[in-house]
């Protein structure tokens, strides 16, 4: 790790009190940021400094709400990793509500807080946002069309997002990694885990170290001309 690369930097971490989240804001932490983690949950957690990191329970489908804690909080580091991946089943089995379910948190919560986050580094002339979209969405999974559909609009809205900052000294980059084992693998079926890791050429998840170190790079200073851009972490899968 880096020392104190994030020595003076406000981060916040949506869904940051699991998984890739979490794993995110304790790279952040221990690198020097100070980080906000946003979650419905609203786990503490417990295995970084606590003087670095805080939990509040934020609904980030709530856009009145993302937009309050947004001002208030003023990041220089914005991390979306907040998701679900909903049930499997085909796109004719599927239904309208989980459909909704699955978009208000995976894409229509990282638009409110992209939303919200913009114009307050732009106005500093620097700023960090990372958005966690997946494989999925470039390759689409088949039996998980809400996650598929909803990570491909993370990428689509990141791609644009970045073009429109370019010139404002904040950046805005997706993540696609293919699966990470984590919890999340709890709403899956086994027959979709296996169908996943057949597809990755090295024949392994990827780990949740492994992306949080791709998102502090792009949180950080190194990654200056990086923006409106996706980066696959996928063990060989990505085709493009």
């Amino acid at each position: 790790m880096f020392d104190n690369r994030f020595q003076g930097r406000h981060c916040v971490v949506t869904g940051g009190a699991s998984g890739l989240g979490e794993g995110i804001a304790s790279r952040l932490a221990a690198e020097g940021a100070t980080v906000e983690v946003w979650d419905i949950n609203g786990a503490a957690l417990t295995h970084v400094d606590q003087d670095r990191i805080t939990t509040r329970q934020i609904d980030v489908t709530d856009a009145d709400a993302v937009s309050w804690a947004m001002t208030e909080t003023n990041p220089d580091v914005l991390v979306c990793s907040a998701g679900i991946t909903g049930p499997n089943a085909t796109t004719w089995d599927y239904s309208v509500d989980d459909w909704l379910a699955i978009h208000a948190l995976n894409l229509h919560a990282v638009f409110y807080c992209c939303r919200a986050a913009a114009p307050l580094m732009a106005a500093k002339g620097w700023g960090r946002i990372v958005a966690i979209a997946s494989i999925a969405g470039k390759d689409g999974n088949p039996n998980a069309p809400a996650y598929s559909a909803s990570k491909a609009g993370v990428i689509g809205l990141i791609k644009s997002l970045g073009k429109e900052l370019a010139t404002t000294g904040v950046t805005a980059n997706a993540i696609a990694p293919a699966a990470v084992r984590t919890a999340i693998f709890d709403q899956m079926t086994q027959e979709h885990i296996d169908f996943m890791q057949s597809k990755i050429p090295m024949g392994r998840f990827g780990t949740v170290e492994e992306i949080a170190a791709m998102a502090c790079w792009l949180a950080s200073d190194e990654a200056s001309f990086a923006t409106g851009a996706c980066f696959d972490q996928s063990g060989g899968r990505a085709t493009y």
